[in-house]
């Protein structure tokens, strides 16, 4: 019963959600297609610096300042 839910477990239904909607509406447009060699290397770029805290904020962080 959601009245006796978390404010976590009920963000991680709602996430788990929205995300099995989107992806059934929308699936992956780009599925099946090649990536080219710099946009994968931008990607890998980027990915590196959200892993040393240089971009991004982590979804725990996110959902702290909303109150999640």
């Amino acid at each position: 019963m959601v009245s006796q839910m978390t404010k976590e477990e009920l963000r991680q239904i709602i996430e788990s959600s929205v995300e099995n909607k989107l992806l059934e509406l929308f699936g992956d447009p780009d599925e099946g297609l090649a990536l080219r060699e710099d946009v994968r290397k931008r990607l890998l770029k980027s990915k590196a610096a959200v892993d040393r805290g240089e971009r991004g904020r982590s979804l725990d962080d996110v959902a702290r300042r909303l109150g999640l």
